[in-house]
């Protein structure tokens, strides 16, 4: 039979998500959503959204969403660029700000693994700078490498650690030549945006998500926030794939959502709460947690290899995540859900370190 795939369909390693299995019913803390209910304002403008404007295209210019993003980030609308979820806009970051025969790109050996599928999907080259023994990001041994621009994931994952405001300011001054994208997808849990400095430094796109702060992973929104030009170059990019790709429902759900501060303020707290508490809890029982500033931990246990806390647990009905990788091979990162969900998984755990 003739394969009528491209080189590359039939090279690449493409992004392995979390699993979505339906089995049976299980306590999911493999995906990284958040455990709270999305805000009653956004709840009420999904039940009253006009089903019959559906016929419709949805707004190009995203005007009512940009300026909800604006008004609550502090910046102007025209700084706003939105997209179907923060992968999509990272995606579209590869071809914008990167050149096929240039210096690509650097980031962390460990961190969001779909940088190098991006990267390879779009034939750009990559520079990996290991984490330090302890799992930290040496910006100044990533400032040295040779690159056309800049990721960091802060918080980062898997590991969680998040690098203070303080840390990020002088990092994005000295690479003031060349960009430094921030993924800032767990941001609500960690409080040390860098969205001020993109007003200071024209080299510097914060890119952000509804999935985890504003428990709407499933409406696939995120946005990004930059200088004038660097908008402008994604708004080209995507405008070369799909120049509508927000929907209707997503735009008006979303605009209601990140209007209502108070409440994700209140809900993320209380994620940060169980966050502790389960890094209290998992170190009891004799993991190794790393210091997250994300809604997952990073944990792995001494007498215990990752694979078989993983497969064990998934046993029991629980479900984390494994990452088969060098170094990272004995961990499981863990989501931070709802005290109840947390109980199940450490009533689990307690039970395979029974036997």
């Amino acid at each position: 039979m003739n394969d009528f795939r491209s080189k590359l369909v039939r090279t690449i390693a493409p992004y392995t998500a979390g699993e979505q299995l339906n089995d049976k019913r299980y306590v999911k803390l493999n995906t990284n959503e958040n455990p709270y209910a999305p805000s009653p304002k956004a709840i009420e403008a999904l039940h009253s959204f006009p089903a019959d404007s559906l016929k419709l295209y949805p707004p190009l210019e995203m005007r009512a969403l940009r300026e909800a993003i604006a008004a609550a980030e502090g910046v102007a609308p025209q700084n706003v660029f939105c997209g179907n979820g923060s992968d999509e806009i990272l995606a579209l970051c590869f071809p914008a700000f990167f050149d096929a025969d240039g210096q690509g790109a650097a980031f962390a050996d460990i961190t969001y693994s779909f940088y190098s599928v991006f990267c390879s999907f779009f034939h750009i080259p990559y520079t990996l700078l290991p984490l330090e023994e302890d799992f930290s990001l040496d910006l100044a041994k990533l400032t040295a490498l040779p690159a056309q621009g800049i990721l960091v994931a802060n918080p980062n994952a898997p590991t969680g650690i998040g690098i203070p405001l303080d840390e990020i300011r002088p990092f994005v001054a000295q690479n003031k030549g060349r960009i430094v994208i921030l993924d800032e997808a767990y941001m609500p849990f960690f409080n040390q945006s860098a969205v001020p400095l993109t007003e200071e430094y024209d080299n510097l796109l914060v890119v952000k998500t509804f999935s985890k702060g504003y428990s709407l992973a499933g409406m696939r929104c995120g946005y990004a926030i930059g200088n004038r030009a660097l908008i402008e170059g994604l708004e080209r990019c995507r405008d070369c794939f799909n120049s509508y790709p927000v929907d209707r429902v997503c735009q008006v759900v979303c605009a209601a959502a990140i209007a209502d501060g108070a409440y994700y303020a209140e809900k993320n707290a209380a994620v940060v709460a169980e966050r502790e508490r389960l890094h209290a809890a998992l170190s009891r029982r004799g993991f190794t947690v790393l210091p997250s500033k994300s809604n997952f931990v990073f944990a792995k246990h001494a007498a215990l290899a990752g694979r078989t806390v993983y497969e064990e647990l998934r046993a029991r009905g629980v479900l984390v995540r494994h990452f088969a990788k060098p170094r990272i091979a004995d961990f499981c990162r863990i989501t931070v859900g709802s005290c109840a969900q947390n109980d199940a998984l450490l009533a689990a755990l307690d039970d395979i370190l029974r036997t």
